[in-house]
């Protein structure tokens, strides 16, 4: 057919000479594009599942819950509302277990064995306003980490199934009793291993309580649960989903052999620049061309937590200013457009999916009702590097194709056409761009595919980029703060712009004080929780700007804990996240046993000055830091207590509050001033 188009279009008598230009630029266009055939004669591939956003491993989106409206909205629209932007399907949020597990803590249901309580944290009130926006939304929620109690003295939450896994289905219970949220799916905390006894454990502990509908993903870390799956049929039977994370777009052949679906249940992390939209363009289609992967969710959703932090804008967009209310819509919130707008969960893959001849990919899914979507990227190796894992070489050129389209969907006249363009070379990109229909000519279409796009073709004619006006311009965190956490109702448990990086740190009504200090901020954890990450032994929340300098911060803190009790105030922090055990900064402490001590370092191994401060439990004091240049000086109850101490390093960092260990304190009328 190819041929016989070429014959006619070279001999058509031209009579103009524009006409003959067009006539032999299109006739050479037919005869070097390749070809490809889209068809559904030989049966469909696999079910899709969707293309979801990862909210949690740990605390990624902290910073979203402080943004004033309209515009904390307005990013949710860009996430979640259908045919505007991103247009999830799936939302996997963390089941917080008080522990440090990338960028900070989230707190736990479940603190203590005999506790139960369901509205910390803000993992609910996500999945609520997500559901708003797209009833349809598939809901999934991960334990990273887990309270101390779990593990029974050790750090460990396997040792014990049946505690581990009464705690994860009260979960998802409590997420329908108190938010009338559906819990989809589970998945299995796996950094380490999976326990195949945990997982039988949780399937029919589920089964018992009536959430027989409630999936689980296992073991959200490699595939290597697919080797055991097939060895125990008992195994098999309870697992529906087999995730990995990472999986660089293969998986292997005993995960086929299950049968089971195949999901890349966490992927991408990676900075969300230009970049990064060609890593999540090339991982969304190719994770199927390669690996017959039917969903693909992001680390993170949405980048909402201090830039400093590890991982800094890992996110499908930006959203790290509450202060100024700007937020950035990036690049992959437009790439996930580009199937998400036009497919749904249901829908099927055809089998004819693969590689283009000179690099890239294309996808092709139906509804099985007559409609089809094409997805095609062309990105180039250096230009779809992925945080993880390496990136073999490969060559992408500019190249032609001809897709011809057979079977049930050969009738198609018209498709809608979509096409994002990088455009590395003159850094003006475009994205997630209208175009013209495209009249189909005998069943086929050609491109001219160049380097670095991405199409979609497709007879769904609903999608639309959505947009506001700019948000307000970025500006630094302001250099004068205060918070007296006077809030009677807070509409969450944690205090704004605070940012738990070890311990959990909530608002607190303290009802044996009559005076000033019954609204406060406490620091709530007593017991180490179970992570894979590395918490500090002391808990710290950070707050503010990590290029401060010179500044002066104050509090008013209260110690609970007898004897070994002990808190502080710190400047310059120049570490978080995983990093938070080897923190060093300014931090100045006050014991209850009526010292105090002034260190370089988290841990209180350098020391730069200590004496007696009088401090003890159950009394209220006020602290002040102030550090200028290579001096820091230090105040309790407005009194000097030391100074001149001297600050070699660091230059700069965040300020923070925090305990000695995991203790009970309280803190009130933070202040700070920052030059």
């Amino acid at each position: 057919a190819r041929t016989a188009s070429c014959q006619l279009a070279l001999r058509m008598d031209c009579r103009e000479s524009a006409l003959l230009v067009s006539v032999l630029l299109l006739a050479l266009a037919l005869c070097s594009a390749q070809n490809y055939v889209l068809s559904d004669d030989g049966g469909l591939g696999r079910v899709f599942d969707g293309i979801g956003g990862l909210s949690g491993g740990g605390a990624t989106s902290r910073l979203l819950v402080s943004y004033a409206e309209p515009y904390r909205s307005q990013i949710l629209d860009f996430l979640f509302k259908p045919n505007f932007g991103a247009s999830l399907h799936i939302l996997k949020v963390e089941i917080g277990g008080d522990a440090q597990t990338t960028d900070g803590t989230e707190p736990s249901h479940m603190r203590y064995e005999n506790d139960e309580n369901y509205y910390r944290g803000y993992e609910w009130w996500l999945m609520k306003e997500a559901k708003k926006r797209n009833p349809n939304i598939t809901l999934i929620g991960l334990p990273w980490a887990f309270p101390g109690w779990v593990g029974r003295g050790k750090n460990w939450p396997y040792d014990y199934p049946d505690v581990t896994a009464t705690y994860v289905v009260n979960w998802i219970l409590g997420a329908k009793q108190y938010h009338d949220l559906d819990i989809q799916y589970v998945g299995i905390w796996n950094e380490r291993s999976f326990d195949i006894k945990y997982i039988k454990v949780l399937r029919n502990m589920l089964d018992k309580v009536g959430l027989i509908g409630v999936g689980i993903i296992a073991a959200d870390g490699d595939w290597s649960v697919a080797n055991s799956m097939i060895l125990d049929p008992y195994l098999n039977n309870s697992v529906d989903v087999i995730g990995a994370h990472y999986p660089g777009t293969t998986t292997i052949t005993e995960a086929l052999k299950t049968q089971k679906k195949l999901w890349s249940s966490e992927d991408y992390s990676t900075f969300n620049n230009e970049v990064g939209g060609g890593c999540w363009a090339r991982i969304l289609n190719q994770n199927y061309v390669n690996g017959q992967m039917t969903a693909t969710i992001s680390w993170n959703l949405v980048a909402s937590y201090y830039e400093d932090l590890p991982f800094g804008r890992d996110g499908l967009m930006t959203a790290e200013e509450p202060w100024s209310g700007n937020y950035v819509v990036e690049s992959p919130i437009w790439i996930t457009a580009h199937t998400t707008q036009f497919t749904q969960p249901g829908w099927t893959y055809l089998q004819t999916v693969g590689h283009l001849a000179q690099g890239g990919s294309y996808i092709a899914l139906t509804d099985g009702k007559g409609n089809l979507t094409v997805v095609i990227e062309t990105m180039t190796h250096n230009h779809s590097v992925c945080i993880r894992p390496p990136l073999p070489p490969f060559n992408v050129t500019s190249q032609n194709a001809t897709f011809w389209l057979k079977g049930s969907i050969a009738s198609i006249k018209e498709l809608q056409v979509w096409r994002s363009q990088f455009d590395f070379k003159t850094n003006k990109p475009s994205f997630f761009e209208k175009l013209k229909p495209l009249k189909l000519v005998d069943g086929s279409f050609t491109l001219n595919l160049a380097e670095d796009e991405v199409y979609t073709l497709t007879t769904v004619s609903t999608g639309s980029k959505g947009s506001y006006p700019d948000p307000p311009p970025s500006a630094r965190f302001p250099k004068v703060y205060k918070d007296d956490f006077d809030v009677r109702n807070p509409p969450f448990s944690e205090a704004p712009y605070f940012a738990d990086q070890t311990g959990v740190f909530e608002y607190y009504i303290n009802l044996t004080d009559p005076g000033p200090h019954v609204f406060t901020l406490r620091q709530v954890l007593t017991e180490r929780p179970i992570t894979w990450a590395t918490d500090a032994d002391q808990t710290i929340s950070v707050i503010g700007d990590y290029y401060w300098q010179s500044l002066t911060v104050t509090c008013d803190v209260f110690m609970e804990k007898m004897n070994a009790g002990g808190v502080f105030i710190a400047a310059r922090v120049d570490k978080g996240g995983q990093s938070i055990r080897s923190a060093k900064g300014v931090f100045f402490w006050v014991f209850a046993d009526g010292t105090y001590k002034v260190t370089n370092d988290l841990v209180g191994e350098t020391v730069l000055a200590e004496g007696q401060s009088g401090t003890e439990v159950h009394s209220w004091y006020t602290l002040s830091l102030t550090v200028k240049g290579q001096y820091a000086s230090g105040s309790l109850n407005g009194y000097p207590l030391w100074k001149n101490a001297v600050i070699l390093t660091p230059k700069a960092g965040w300020a923070a509050i925090g305990t000695r260990s995991f203790e009970l304190a309280q803190f009130d009328n933070f202040a700070l001033v920052a030059e």
